[in-house]
C-alpha cells in the first residue's frame, strides 16, 4: 500500500466518521430557562454572560472576570503561626492526634474572598400573544446563543456572543412580520450600584463589598465605597431602525425591525497587590474606549467567529450515534439516562468542556474559578474562589490534550503571583524557604491557612500542598508544548521555589524516611486502631505522592536546563529516602501512615491516587502491584459522589485502562439531577444546561470530565504515545482528530467494530517517537511538522 493511498483512504474514513457530527455543536431547548441551572454560557475569557431566553423578559445576568470582593492580602495576620508547628509535631509523633489537631488551629489565618456577581441585563418586550415554534440554543462550534420565536405571525429572533477581540457583548434583535421590536431595555445589580441614561447609552456603575464571608460561615458582607472595587456596566445601541429614547434610568427602542445593542464591562482592578478602590484602573474609560472602537454587527461577528473558531477547530470528536444531534438537549439526557445510547451526547460534552475553557480562560486574563466566570450570588458556593486541593487544578487538567495550551496560561500567570504571597507565607507559618499554597485562593492570590484563626477543621484548612500540586502544572505545560523558554524563563523558578519548600518542611520519621508533619488528606478523616477519628497525621500518601510528582519534574527540568547541579542532587536524595507507597491489608493502596480505616469508605476525594492521576509516579506498565491497589480503592470508593468526584474517577479508571469502569462513571457524571434542593440527596451529575452537578453548580466536574474521555482515547505518561487505551465497548465506532499527546504531537486516528483502522501523527520536534496500540510498539524517527502515518501498529 502507498503512502498516498493510505492517506487518501484515511481522510476518507476520517470524512464518514465526521460528516454526521457537524450538527451536533448546539445545546438546543424548546423553552426559556427558568433558573440559573437551565440558562445558556457566553464568555470570552474576562465577560460572562448567562442567557435565559424568556419571551416578554429576556434576562442575561453579568459576570466581569475581576470583580472580586476584597483587596490585597497582608500576608503577616498571624506572627505567631510558626511557633506551634515543632508543639504540632511533637504531639503527632507522640501519637496524641487531639492535641495536635487543637494546636495546629493557631496556623490558621483568614478565609479567601469572593468572586462577585456584576448585575442583570433585562429587556422588557411590548408583544403579547400566543407563542409558537419557540427555540433556545447554544452554538458552541461558533460561541453565539441564539432565540427565536413567532408570536401573530412574526418571527423574533436574538443572537448574542462576547467577543474578544472587541471585549463587548453583542447582541442583535430582529423582527419579521407585520409586528415590531418595542423594548425597554434596563440594569440592575446586587451590589451597590447606581444606573443612569442618556441618548443613547445606559450606565450601571458601582462597587464590590471589601469583605464576604464564606457561605455557611455567616452571612457578613462589609460595604466600603473607598476601597471596594469599581465597577461599570455601559450600553450603547449600536444600530437601529426604531426610534430610541433614554428616560428613568432606561432605554426603549420603539418601532423597529433590527436593533444592535453593546454592552461593556470593566472594573478598577489593577493587579493583585493594588488597592482597587484608591490605585484601581479607570473602569469607565475603559468601558467606554471599547464601545468606541466597534464597527458594524458584520465586521464584529466575523472577528469574533474567527477567533473562537481558530481554537475549537483544532479538534473534532465523533464516537458515533450522531442521529441524535438535532434531538432537544433535556430529551437527550433523559433518554441517556434511561439507558439509550447516545455516544454523540458524550462527543458533544467533550466539546463542550473545550468551549467553555476558551470562554473562560484567555491569555492575559484570570485562572478559572469554582464557577468559571458564571456566578450569580453575592455569596457563592465555597464564595466561587480558587479551591486548590483539587478543584482549581481540575479546570485545566484536559487543557494540554485538548489542543488548547493558550488557555493554561491564565493558570501559569496565577502561580507566578501565588509564588510571591506564598513565600512570605512559608516564612511567617513554617520558617522555611520557597513558597507555599493552602486550600483556598482568590483574585489576590491569597496563600494562608485558611479556617478564620481557628474555627476551621484541619481536614481542610491546615493542607500546604496546593503550591506543590499547582506547580506540577508547570511541568505539564512545558511536556506538552516543548517550550524551552517559557520552561526556563518562567516554569522553572516557579518549581524551583515551590521544591525549595518541600526540602524544609520535610522531617525524618522513627525510621528516617522522610515524611511530611503535620499531614491530611484533603477533607477526609480517619479511624485509629483505638476508635479514635481524626484528620490531621504525619506522613500522608497524599502529600508524598504530590511532593514525589514535583521532584521527578523538577529535577527532569533542571537536567534539560542543565541548572543547580547540587540543588538536583538534594532533591534526587529526598526521592530516595521519602517514605514509599504501600499496599494496606485489604489490598487497596494505603492512605494514611498507619493502615487505619477510612470515617467514609466511599469518600469523594481521591487524593492519595494522585500518583496514578493526575500525576504518573504510578503507571500500570512499570508498577502493577500498585496499579491493583489503586484498582481495589477506586472499587471501593465506588463510581459515585459529587460532580468532580465522579471525573476523578473516569481519569483514574482511564489510566487504570479500564475502559468500562471509566464509562460506568461517564454515565453517572451525565445523568440528569434537575434543579433545587431536592439534588443534594441525589449526588453529582449534570444539570439541564450541561453544567456539572456537585451539586450545586461546579464546573471542575465540566473539565475533568471532558479530560477523562481524552484520556479513554489517548495517553502519553508513560514515555510512549498509547492509541485508544481505555475504550469501551460502547464506542464501538468513532474517529478523533487533533488530540495532542506529551511531546507535542498531534494525533488524528479512527476505528471501527474497536479496532483502529487509521492514525496519523504530526511531530512538533525531530527526534525518535514511541507508539503503542494494544500489544504492538513501534519507534519512528520524525521531523518537525511533518505527518507520518502509523499503519505498522494496524
Amino acid at each position: 500500500m502507498t503512502k498516498s493511498f493510505f492517506f487518501a483512504a484515511a481522510f476518507m474514513l476520517f470524512t464518514n466518521y465526521t460528516s454526521g457530527q457537524e450538527n451536533n455543536h448546539q445545546l438546543l431547548y424548546d423553552k426559556p430557562a427558568g433558573q440559573f441551572e437551565e440558562a445558556l454560557p457566553l464568555g470570552n475569557g474576562r465577560l460572562g454572560v448567562m442567557v435565559y431566553g424568556g419571551v416578554n423578559t429576556e434576562r442575561f445576568s453579568l459576570n466581569e472576570a475581576t470583580l472580586w470582593a476584597g483587596g490585597p492580602v497582608n500576608p503577616d495576620m498571624n506572627p505567631e503561626a510558626k511557633n506551634y508547628l515543632k508543639p504540632v509535631r511533637e504531639a503527632l509523633f507522640a501519637e496524641n492526634y487531639k492535641k495536635a489537631d487543637s494546636l495546629v488551629r493557631f496556623m490558621q489565618g483568614k478565609f479567601s474572598e469572593s468572586y462577585a456577581p456584576l448585575g442583570n441585563l433585562f429587556f422588557d418586550f411590548k408583544h403579547r400573544g400566543q407563542v409558537t415554534d419557540y427555540k433556545r440554543e447554544l452554538d458552541i462550534q461558533n460561541a453565539i446563543s441564539r432565540t427565536s420565536y413567532t408570536i401573530n405571525g412574526t418571527t423574533y429572533t436574538r443572537e448574542t456572543f462576547i467577543s474578544n477581540p472587541d471585549q463587548l457583548v453583542v447582541i442583535r434583535f430582529t423582527a419579521s412580520g407585520k409586528d415590531k421590536l418595542d423594548f425597554t431595555c434596563r440594569l440592575n445589580s446586587l451590589l451597590q450600584h447606581k444606573v443612569s441614561s442618556s441618548n443613547k447609552d445606559l450606565l450601571m456603575k458601582g462597587h464590590s463589598p471589601v469583605h464576604v464571608s464564606p457561605l455557611n460561615h455567616g452571612n457578613e458582607v462589609i460595604w466600603d465605597d473607598v476601597n471596594g472595587m469599581r465597577f461599570s456596566a455601559h450600553i450603547k445601541v449600536l444600530k437601529t431602525d426604531g426610534k430610541v429614547v433614554a428616560k428613568d434610568s432606561s432605554l426603549t427602542v420603539s418601532g423597529a425591525g433590527e436593533a444592535v445593542i453593546l454592552l461593556s464591562m470593566a472594573t478598577s482592578f489593577n493587579g493583585f497587590d493594588v488597592n482597587p478602590g484608591t490605585h484601581g484602573k479607570d473602569e469607565l474609560k475603559i468601558a467606554a474606549g471599547y464601545l468606541h472602537k466597534a464597527k458594524s454587527y458584520a465586521v464584529l461577528l466575523k472577528k469574533h467567529t474567527a477567533d473562537f473558531r481558530k481554537y475549537y477547530d483544532r479538534v473534532q470528536i465523533s464516537l458515533g450515534d450522531e442521529d441524535r444531534a438535532g434531538m432537544k438537549t433535556m430529551d437527550r439526557l433523559n433518554a441517556f439516562a434511561a439507558g439509550k445510547s447516545d455516544n454523540a451526547l458524550v462527543a458533544l460534552y467533550y466539546q463542550y468542556s473545550r468551549y467553555l475553557l476558551i470562554s473562560s480562560s484567555r491569555a492575559g486574563g484570570q485562572s478559572t474559578n469554582l464557577q468559571g466566570i458564571w456566578n450569580e450570588k453575592v455569596q457563592p458556593p465555597w464564595s466561587s474562589n480558587y479551591t486548590t486541593n483539587i478543584n482549581a487544578e481540575m479546570n485545566y487538567w484536559g487543557v494540554e490534550t485538548a489542543n488548547l495550551p493558550e488557555m493554561h496560561q491564565p493558570l501559569l500567570d496565577f502561580i507566578g503571583r501565588l509564588a510571591k504571597t506564598g513565600a512570605v507565607t512559608a516564612r511567617n507559618y513554617y520558617g522555611a524557604s520557597g513558597w507555599v499554597l493552602h486550600h483556598n485562593s482568590d483574585i489576590w492570590a491569597m496563600t494562608n491557612p485558611v479556617g478564620d484563626f481557628g474555627k476551621g477543621s484541619p481536614a481542610w484548612a491546615n493542607w500546604p500542598m496546593g503550591g506543590n500540586w499547582m506547580a506540577t502544572h508547570l511541568w505539564e505545560h512545558y511536556a506538552f508544548t516543548q517550550d524551552r523558554v517559557y520552561l526556563s524563563e518562567q516554569a522553572y523558578p516557579l518549581m524551583k521555589g515551590a521544591v525549595q519548600f518541600c526540602l524544609d518542611f520535610l522531617i525524618p520519621d522513627k525510621k528516617g524516611r522522610l515524611i511530611t508533619a503535620p499531614s491530611t488528606s484533603p477533607e477526609n478523616y480517619y479511624v485509629t486502631s483505638k476508635g479514635y477519628t481524626g484528620a490531621l497525621l504525619y506522613g500522608g500518601t497524599a502529600d508524598l505522592a504530590i511532593i514525589r510528582e514535583l521532584f521527578n519534574d523538577y529535577v527532569k527540568a533542571s537536567e534539560i536546563l542543565n541548572t543547580d547541579p547540587d540543588m538536583r542532587n538534594k532533591v534526587k536524595n529526598a526521592l530516595k529516602n521519602m517514605l514509599p507507597y504501600r499496599v494496606g491489608k485489604a489490598g487497596n493502596l494505603q492512605e494514611w501512615y498507619h493502615d487505619w480505616k477510612d470515617e467514609d469508605p466511599r469518600h469523594r476525594h481521591l487524593s492519595h491516587l494522585f500518583g496514578a492521576y493526575p500525576g504518573y509516579s504510578i503507571t500500570t506498565a512499570q508498577d502493577p502491584v500498585l496499579a491493583d491497589a489503586v484498582r481495589k480503592t477506586l472499587t471501593v470508593r465506588t463510581n459515585d459522589g459529587t460532580g468532580w468526584a465522579i471525573t476523578w474517577r473516569i481519569n483514574l479508571w482511564a489510566r487504570m485502562q479500564n475502559g468500562e469502569r471509566a464509562y460506568d462513571a461517564l454515565k453517572k457524571l451525565l445523568r440528569f439531577v434537575g434543579n433545587g434542593a431536592e439534588v443534594k440527596m441525589k449526588g453529582g451529575g449534570t444539570y439541564a444546561n450541561l453544567f456539572c452537578a456537585h451539586p450545586p453548580f461546579q464546573i471542575d466536574g465540566n473539565f475533568g470530565g471532558g479530560a477523562g474521555i481524552a484520556e479513554m482515547l489517548l495517553q502519553s505518561h508513560q514515555g510512549y504515545i498509547e492509541l485508544l487505551p481505555a475504550i469501551p465497548v460502547e464506542w464501538k465506532d468513532g474517529s478523533v482528530k487533533g488530540l495532542v499527546a506529551r511531546g507535542g504531537y498531534v494525533v488524528n486516528m479512527g476505528w471501527k467494530d474497536k479496532k483502529l483502522t487509521s492514525a496519523v501523527l504530526k511531530a512538533k520536534n525531530t527526534g525518535i517517537c514511541k507508539v503503542k496500540y494494544g500489544s504492538k510498539t513501534i519507534d519512528i524517527s520524525v521531523v518537525a511538522g511533518k505527518e507520518y502515518s502509523l499503519n505498522e501498529l494496524l
